[in-house]
């Protein structure tokens, strides 16, 4: 019986090559999500021993900050673990051109402003959230990022670093893996699972927000065949909030 049913597997595969590029896009997507978890976010570094071999060589105002690299040190692994191992799987796995997985900047101008116009009516429905005790207490993950200057600085840039990392693993390469297969709208309901997982554990508003924003990312990833965008509307709403957040606790 097994020995059929892994027959007409086989054989389904080999009929249809696509059937292999979605094994692996899906397969490389688990296991980056898998190892970025355990070993890719800032608490790792706090744990690992990192933290103290890093502040030690550093050292200068960055001292003053214990803890302001884990977010830094997140920006680095999002890159690396998000961006440029899955860059490395389309090429020389796959065998297709990073532009074919939304890896792009050319053309993408006069698709600015349906990000744009999200971000304008992001901004009130950003003010309203920040006033709630679940963001207030939740944003900036670096508390002394209210400090301004050093710490502000290394860690939004972390941040903003983990949002490009999001944007080209979510709306890039799941995405655009996928959709030459499964077709638009079922492409995009696969990549939006995951994508809601990773907000577990945030204020409840915001999972729920993360299934709107997966498939309102999505659409507007495959119209303008770009995930940058929405890496810049991404940046945007999350440093917003975290000024929001920090101008109400001083």
């Amino acid at each position: 019986m097994y020995v059929a049913y892994d027959a007409a597997v086989a054989t389904v595969t080999e009929a249809r090559p696509d059937a292999r590029r979605v094994v692996v896009v899906l397969t490389a997507a688990v296991l980056l999500l898998t190892v970025f978890y355990y070993f890719g976010r800032p608490g790792f570094y706090g744990s690992s021993g990192l933290s103290n071999w890093f502040e030690a060589r550093i050292g200068g105002r960055l001292a003053e900050y214990p803890g302001v690299l884990a977010y830094a040190y997140w920006g680095f692994t999002s890159v690396v673990m998000r961006v440029l191992v899955p860059l490395g799987v389309v090429v020389w796995v796959i065998g297709a051109r990073p532009g074919d997985f939304g890896f792009r900047v050319r053309g993408t101008l006069r698709h600015a402003w349906p990000y744009l116009a999200a971000y304008l009516v992001m901004v009130p429905v950003l003010v309203w959230a920040s006033s709630l005790d679940s963001f207030e207490s939740y944003y900036p993950f670096y508390r002394r990022a209210a400090d301004g200057g050093v710490a502000f600085w290394v860690y939004e840039g972390g941040y903003a670093l983990q949002f490009l990392g999001v944007e080209a693993f979510f709306r890039g390469f799941l995405l655009f893996g996928l959709a030459p297969v499964l077709g638009r709208w079922p492409a995009i309901a696969v990549m939006v699972v995951p994508y809601t997982m990773i907000h577990f554990g945030k204020p409840m508003p915001e999972a729920f927000a993360a299934i709107v924003a997966g498939f309102f990312l999505g659409w507007l990833a495959l119209r303008s065949r770009s995930f940058v965008p929405g890496m810049f509307l991404h940046v945007a709403v999350a440093v917003t909030m975290d000024l929001l957040v920090i101008s109400r606790i001083g």
